[in-house]
């Protein structure tokens, strides 16, 4: 038997990676419900503006993190560049990011579960020592993917290449040849997918980029419990999370990140820039102002006049 790299199991393990550096990262990232407010007091110093965006990601309130992640000056225009399709930050920064529409529109499709359920069954009910040499593989090319390519900060790589490794450790001995497993999180991850109506890049866009991460917090919420059956809780990931000051001169310090994912320690230095009074993440600012600047993507054959 053999793993196709078009079949589920590195789709799953892609998301698996994007879910962990969105709601494990709190840089990049009791909890209340998906989707509800979180109030959080203005954080004025360097560790503590971090510790509110992880309180945010731990709540599934993405769209309370991106409002605290970036001064307010910034709000109205960024969400005018979503609407525009020329970004979609926080989740076009992440490793892999751009494959989240399609994930979407794949387990949304009307005849999702029976069509999943069946290739599951097919090629890897029980096959869990092919996926777990899957795992690896794709782990590896995170890392390549990670060393080349894409917009990202020394810090940012070093991060999310400790991400990447321990994902893929997680991956080699991870049950996910277990077909009861597999039922349970296909039949849920399905329903949430539906639920976002964001299958399509014109969805993203049409919402809008608090709607959107309204919508997607609900199915990060799912995720997770999803990810839990397999042994992966990325809440207690982010409840043990020790956040701490470094240095810090005039208007720039340096905080000290560490948690652990599937097991694995992770350590990771984040860059902090004090604009207006509060604190931001150095990596999101960058991001932020290098999205305002993209030009108005090309319209599509379908859209063009």
């Amino acid at each position: 038997m053999s793993i196709s790299t078009r079949s589920p199991a590195p789709a799953l393990f892609r998301a698996v990676v994007i879910g962990a550096a969105l709601l494990a990262a709190g840089c990049r990232p009791s909890a209340p419900p998906a989707g509800a407010a979180t109030t959080v007091e203005p954080a004025p110093k360097p560790a503590q503006a971090l510790r509110v965006l992880s309180a945010h990601l731990r709540g599934n309130d993405l769209a309370a993190y991106a409002s605290d992640a970036i001064p307010p000056s910034l709000h109205a225009r960024l969400d005018t560049a979503w609407r525009e399709g020329r970004t979609r930050w926080p989740l076009d920064a992440l490793p892999f990011g751009q494959r989240l529409p399609g994930l979407l529109k794949s387990l949304a499709a009307p005849d999702a579960e029976a069509r999943l359920q069946r290739v599951f069954d097919r090629q890897f009910a029980h096959a869990d020592r092919q996926i777990h040499g899957a795992a690896t593989s794709l782990g590896l090319f995170g890392a390549q993917y990670l060393e080349q390519e894409g917009d990202y900060s020394d810090d940012e790589r070093q991060h999310y290449a400790q991400l990447v490794a321990a994902a893929s450790r997680w991956g080699a001995q991870a049950p996910l040849g277990d077909p009861q497993r597999a039922r349970a999180a296909i039949v849920t991850l399905a329903a949430a997918a539906r639920r976002t109506g964001l299958t399509s890049e014109a969805a993203f866009r049409a919402a809008g980029m608090d709607t959107s991460l309204a919508r997607m917090g609900a199915f990060a919420a799912v995720f997770k419990q999803a990810l839990r059956r397999y042994g992966l809780d990325l809440d207690a990931a982010l409840d043990a999370m020790d956040i701490s000051l470094l240095q810090q001169t005039g208007d720039d310090a340096k905080v000290r990140m560490r948690y652990s994912f599937g097991g694995q320690p992770i350590d990771t230095v984040v860059a902090m820039r004090r604009v207006g009074g509060r604190w931001y993440v150095a990596d999101d600012l960058r991001h932020v102002e290098a999205a305002l600047l993209r030009p108005l993507p090309a319209p599509t054959p379908a859209a063009a006049p």
